[in-house]
């Protein structure tokens, strides 16, 4: 069932009702300046997460996480299993990031960014209001009697919506297959990769429980983030609030009271339907659709615009508002920290990694007037294009190796035998001797040289 929006309860979530069932609810459509950006960035955000990994760049798929070549490819640089400590910088970079957003914008991710917002409001409901009709309408057709037509209405609702998520589902998915090659499993029998499939289909249908029905009660009962939200806003973060001083008394639009008419109009707007002029409430996602519809609304009565706005407590007191503030600059310096960081250790990361290691069986041999050194050399290539090992070289020295010449595909480890040799005179009367060590190898028909040091042991002369 659905609820009036004059009939709120305020000892409760206005989703349920007093037996803790289910209270539907139908957000009327609102138009305005927070509306027309929000729609901007919503496309923006839709088109990045449907189209990016179904584009390529440089030669790649843009955006790749093989999970099972343990593969990693964002914007053309490559990132094997071995790099997994990397990826603690992008993962704090989003948490301490977030964590600033929250500080000074409040809970604008909720309201513009994620998933969960962005889905629903840009695709769900338009398709639900395409078909089902306004709020109005929705709300009427719920509680109305099945009929054939009722019934056509929610098959061919429920039918796109099953459309729009198992779209969503192959993007989420192509990010961790890879784009080429799940449009060639999808067109083989479902048989051919089974656990797949039933993946997919699964995340499917999660999407269209969540983003279909479930909707508003995820972030109400399930997303942990309005329920810390107070530990990460202050008195300088912003948030939609309603301007109680200038509002109150509700009555008239001409009897001297305060500028609220009492239309509910908020309320209607409202995705998780709560009373904005109750305070800030965990229900609310910031999304300003309540700011748009009650400016109309002022627009319509010939009032001041912002009865309901984005403010702050500092604000409300007169003080200016500071996003500068203590809390804000010490999280903007950790993610200057961990952003510099991040840059220097990728830009100073190498396309290949290599370490020598000496042999435990009989490391060190000696032939004539020659002693020779066992070694591996343990050789990853990192680059996206194959490296093939060309030659091995010594100072003062030779080298055999009866596995070089050696060809390296992307992301292939290799551990290759080679022994260096080198004179008895030249321990004169010590046991170790350090060498150079140069590795040729050749990439696009270029070649490349490595230096390197190896220890050599011997014996005095």
């Amino acid at each position: 069932m659905s609820i009036n929006p004059k009939d709120l309860p305020t000892e409760r979530p206005s989703s349920f009702n007093e037996k803790g069932k289910r209270n539907f609810i139908h957000p009327a459509v609102v138009k305005g300046t927070f509306r027309k950006y929000r729609n901007i960035f919503y496309l923006f955000l839709i088109l990045i997460f449907l189209v990016v990994p179904w584009t390529q760049y440089g030669g790649e798929q843009t955006i790749l996480l093989d999970l099972s070549h343990r593969r990693f490819v964002f914007f053309g640089h490559t990132f094997w299993a071995h790099d997994g400590p990397l990826i603690f910088f992008p993962l704090t970079l989003a948490a301490v990031g977030l964590l600033w957003v929250t500080s000074v914008w409040g809970r604008v991710w909720c309201g513009w960014a994620c998933p969960q917002t962005v889905f629903i409001d840009s695709l769900f409901r338009r398709v639900e209001g395409w078909i089902e009709g306004d709020h109005i309408k929705r709300r009427a057709l719920e509680s109305a009697p099945w009929t054939m037509s009722k019934f056509g209405k929610k098959v061919l609702k429920w039918g796109i919506f099953f459309v729009m998520s198992a779209h969503i589902a192959h993007s989420f998915t192509a990010y961790f297959v890879g784009a080429k090659e799940l449009v060639w499993i999808t067109l083989a029998s479902p048989t051919e990769n089974l656990d797949l499939f039933i993946f997919v289909q699964f995340i499917t249908l999660v999407l269209l429980f969540d983003f279909g029905w479930f909707r508003e009660q995820f972030c109400i009962i399930m997303c942990p983030y309005g329920r810390f939200q107070s530990v990460l806003m202050g008195r300088e973060s912003l948030a939609v609030l309603y301007d109680e001083k200038r509002g109150e008394p509700r009555r008239g639009v001409d009897d001297g009271s305060g500028d609220c008419v009492d239309c509910y109009r908020c309320v209607q707007v409202c995705p998780t339907g709560i009373d904005i002029r109750r305070g800030v409430q965990l229900e609310c996602i910031a999304c300003t659709a309540c700011i748009d519809a009650c400016n109309d609304v002022m627009k319509k009565t010939k009032k001041a615009p912002n009865l309901i706005r984005y403010a702050s407590v500092s604000k409300e007191e007169g003080k200016k508002f500071n996003p500068f503030n203590l809390r804000s600059m010490a999280y903007l310096t950790v993610l200057g920290i961990l952003f510099s960081t991040f840059t220097f250790i990728l830009m100073n990361r190498k396309e290949y990694d290599f370490k020598i290691i000496r042999a435990v069986d009989s490391p060190t041999v000696f032939v004539q007037d020659q002693v020779s050194n066992h070694f591996y050399l343990n050789f990853t290539n990192q680059s996206q294009k194959p490296i093939v090992l060309t030659e091995i070289k010594l100072e003062d020295g030779s080298v055999v190796s009866p596995e070089l010449p050696k060809e390296l595909q992307p992301g292939d480890r290799n551990k290759i035998h080679f022994f260096a040799k080198v004179k008895k005179g030249l321990f004169k009367d010590q046991y170790k001797l350090k060498k150079k060590l140069f590795i040729d190898y050749q990439k696009g028909g270029v070649t490349y040289k490595i230096e390197s040091e190896v220890s050599l042991l011997g014996a005095k002369n």
